[in-house]
């Protein structure tokens, strides 16, 4: 809801569920979200077809507008449960997989997130011959590619995401051999120009660790890439409209930490910027912490129309 603040088109994921979770656990906790959230996806983890169509039967009714299949996460909890980058080992599966999500799913698009490849494999091969047999055998149409390979053995879940080198003109490549197939571009993205390079090249480019560490490369997403004005001029304009959200969620007894946590970078390169951060990780996770944190938070930093950088 946060991130929504600063973006009415860009299109937000959820942190990756297992099948497993949603057949059995808290559907409402792990599935819901406010429909100001739109339009959103929801990313699951699972390697079963059965228990992945099950989920996506589960999640069609909390109305989400994509369902994304994870083929790219190299955690060791995530490969002890065959699925994640594992599963790009195993392109069959995947298309059982995505089958079984699509007759589920209707008229909902089932997508796949991926990496390059994975150890040993060679990545030109790999990917290529991943994406055919996903998209023939499983009917897939749209790939999310983090450009980089996962090693399984040897790299923690952060080393993955900054050791092994980008091979962006490889997902250029991709989408050049199958132009009917849509083609999203993912890894190490900084800022919105970065963004229009991939655009050049790709239908879609996904920013993960950029959008949590520096929300405010959101702020001028829908000027630039879809005709449209931006919601917000200000940080402080952002915060402001996220209020209300705050205290209906702190009266249905959530914490105000949970809401916080993913706003820390909100005025990174900013003069004030420090104590926002201090502020929040201060008096956030208090007992009874409430809008007047977040409001104290944001007198630490002067309001301007836009951070440098973001020029309207």
């Amino acid at each position: 809801m946060f991130h929504r603040q600063l973006s009415r088109h860009a299109l937000l994921y959820t942190e990756m569920v297992t099948a497993d979770a949603v057949i059995h656990g808290d559907q409402a906790r792990l599935l819901g979200f406010d429909g100001a959230e739109h339009p959103i996806a929801l990313q699951l983890g699972g390697s079963e077809p059965d228990k992945l169509a099950a989920a996506v039967k589960i999640a069609l009714e909390f109305q989400y507008d994509e369902i994304n299949l994870n083929v790219g996460c190299p955690s060791d909890r995530v490969q002890s449960g065959s699925f994640g980058a594992c599963l790009m080992a195993e392109p069959e599966l995947v298309a059982d997989c995505i089958r079984a999500m699509q007759d589920a799913a209707g008229a909902v698009p089932i997508t796949v997130k991926c990496r390059i490849g994975i150890d040993e494999q060679d990545e030109e091969q790999a990917l290529r011959s991943f994406v055919e047999i996903v998209s023939e055998r499983g009917g897939a149409t749209s790939f999310a590619v983090h450009a980089r390979k996962a090693w399984l053995k040897g790299l923690s879940p952060k080393q993955n995401r900054e050791v092994p080198p980008l091979n962006y003109p490889l997902v250029y490549a991709l989408k050049q051999e199958l132009p009917d197939l849509e083609i999203a571009i993912n890894g190490g993205i900084p800022d919105l120009d970065a963004v229009a390079t991939h655009l050049g090249h790709v239908d879609g480019a996904m920013v993960g660790r950029a959008a949590y560490q520096t929300p405010w490369v959101l702020a001028d997403v829908d000027r630039r890439f879809f005709a449209a004005d931006n919601p917000v001029q200000t940080p402080h304009q952002a915060i402001r409209n996220y209020l209300p959200y705050v205290e209906g969620c702190l009266s249905a007894g959530v914490p105000l930490k949970s809401m916080t946590r993913h706003m820390m970078g909100l005025f990174a390169g900013a003069k004030g910027a420090r104590a926002w951060r201090r502020t929040l990780s201060e008096q956030a996770h208090k007992d009874g912490a409430g809008p007047e944190v977040l409001l104290q938070a944001l007198s630490c930093v002067s309001e301007a129309p836009y951070l440098e950088g973001h020029a309207a």
